[in-house]
């Protein structure tokens, strides 16, 4: 295949626009010559994708450890390149059925005519990826938008720089340059591209910055799926098994070390359960992580600036009055402390944070968990609802009418129940946020069609279009009347 490389950092922020409208100019040219590809070629598109992932797996491990100082190489396979290759195989299965056009139902009034849905590519699509899980996050959304049919400009994150440049690498092997063509650099690349004319753009990161992408994309009107964060709730319900519950949540803010956008942010613990659950969190920290900071399978936060970050926030809240509980050794340095080689920092329970504090107005994406009481679930519930929509809400719960009161009575992207994160490997439920949270869902049938356009079709009737030439256009005569007035009082 043909690689297509630019060194970004050399040139003028001008000068990387016109490169980059340059490439989308060739990308769509490519597009218009060779028309929308078949369910063949598709095929083909989604097996060379799988083909990179699973060829290049160890390339992959060792490139995501070196970004991140130490990421366990078994989270990277079973949270990123696991996933990703179920996904493509999935979309392999049913990208031929996704695409056929679907018979629709024609309003009676126009029988016999006939409609359809025509599933059709949107054209060059761009993707933004996310550096906390730098594989998945940024070859999930192309997956879905090659079973489209869509040519795709993607650009990894920049603070996952070896990632970044083995994407580049295997993709231009993979797929031609007018097909598939990543670019890496900075903050001027990612803001040229998402104020590019394209026919559709994903972003996946903060809140903060997904606001710039939709203000970039906006004078163009190109069409936005912002996937975000936020502070996704894990309730402990009156009616819940606590010990699980303590399990599932410390297992899920522990991977990644709790770098992940649907990581369980904070938890709300009934009030006479608050001391049973921390207990609980720190016997299944020690369980899962039996060797603390130095286990090979804990991982480092990205940086000595994230690692900084946790610590400010700790000490912050510590200072506001919350209790730090250290669930795995020592817990929090001090504030002033340099940043380890990697740069781990043990998860540690935030007893009571109060609202004001930094660290319950932030998305925390690290080990810190704050945990709440509450004496109603009522209680609970407007804490939870008096926030931002959060990107996903977790649920512990035994009794049936609980668990459907709170779906009913919170809006979340999405919900687990009795678990945490595993409704995103769903391929049948659309993943996205809500609000603040994000806009937009992909995953499965859901993400095709986010990278579709869902075109109507009506195909007129001999009868209907006769019927109508008498009856509907002008001039417009006392039949049209009393059918009009039949319609409006039936």
């Amino acid at each position: 295949m043909n690689a297509w490389r630019h060194d970004f950092a050399a040139l003028h922020p001008d000068d990387v626009a016109a490169v980059l409208r340059g490439q989308l100019q060739r990308m769509r040219q490519a597009a218009q010559r060779d028309g929308a590809p078949n369910a063949a070629q598709r095929r083909t598109h989604l097996r060379r994708l799988l083909q990179a992932v699973l060829d290049h797996e160890a390339d992959w491990v060792r490139a995501v450890n070196a970004d991140f100082g130490r990421r366990s190489a078994t989270e990277t396979r079973l949270l990123e390149l696991g996933p990703l290759a179920d996904q493509i195989r999935h979309n392999l299965r049913h990208v031929a059925r996704w695409m056929r056009p679907r018979r629709a139902p024609v309003n009676p009034l126009f029988w016999p005519a006939r409609a359809r849905i025509v599933p059709q590519p949107l054209g060059v699509v761009g993707i933004i990826g996310a550096w906390n899980y730098p594989v998945q996050l940024t070859l999930s959304p192309l997956a879905d938008a090659l079973a489209a049919g869509n040519r795709v400009l993607l650009k990894p994150s920049e603070l996952a720089p070896h990632t970044a440049e083995l994407l580049q690498r295997v993709l231009a092997e993979a797929f031609a340059s007018d097909h598939v063509c990543v670019v890496t650099g900075g903050t001027t690349v990612a803001a040229a591209l998402a104020a590019l004319p394209l026919d559709h753009l994903l972003f996946t990161g903060s809140t903060r910055v997904g606001k710039l992408v939709a203000q970039a994309a906006a004078p163009n009107l190109t069409p936005v799926t912002l996937e975000l964060g936020g502070k996704s709730p894990a309730i402990v319900g009156p009616g819940a098994d606590v010990a699980l519950a303590a399990d599932r949540i410390a297992t899920a803010k522990g991977w990644n070390a709790g770098q992940t956008c649907i990581a369980p942010d904070y938890c709300l613990v009934p009030r006479a359960q608050r001391d049973a659950f921390v207990q609980a969190l720190r016997r299944s920290v020690q369980r899962r992580w039996p060797r603390g900071v130095d286990d090979p399978d804990y991982t480092a936060l990205l940086s000595a600036t994230a690692w900084q970050r946790q610590l400010r926030l700790a000490h912050e809240a510590t200072a506001a009055g919350a209790t730090l509980v250290p669930l795995m050794g020592d817990g929090p340095p001090p504030a002033e402390s340099a940043a380890p080689r990697p740069a781990v920092l043990g998860p540690v329970a935030v007893l009571d944070p109060p609202a004001t504090c930094a660290l319950m107005q932030e998305e925390i994406f690290g080990p810190l968990l704050p945990v709440l009481t509450y004496d109603t679930l009522p209680q609970a519930l407007d804490h939870i609802n008096a926030g931002p929509r959060p990107l996903a809400l977790y649920l512990f719960e035994r009794d049936r009418a609980t668990i459907e009161h709170v779906l009913a009575h919170t809006v979340s992207g999405g919900v687990t129940v009795n678990d945490c994160m595993l409704h995103q490997p769903q391929h049948a439920l659309p993943f996205g946020g809500v609000g603040a949270s994000g806009m937009g869902a992909y995953h499965g049938r859901h993400g095709f069609e986010r990278f579709s356009h869902l075109k109507g079709v009506y195909e007129q009737s001999t009868l209907v279009g006769a019927v109508f030439d008498r009856w509907v256009r002008p001039p417009y005569g006392a039949a049209l009347q009393r059918l009009l007035r039949f319609m409006l009082r039936r």
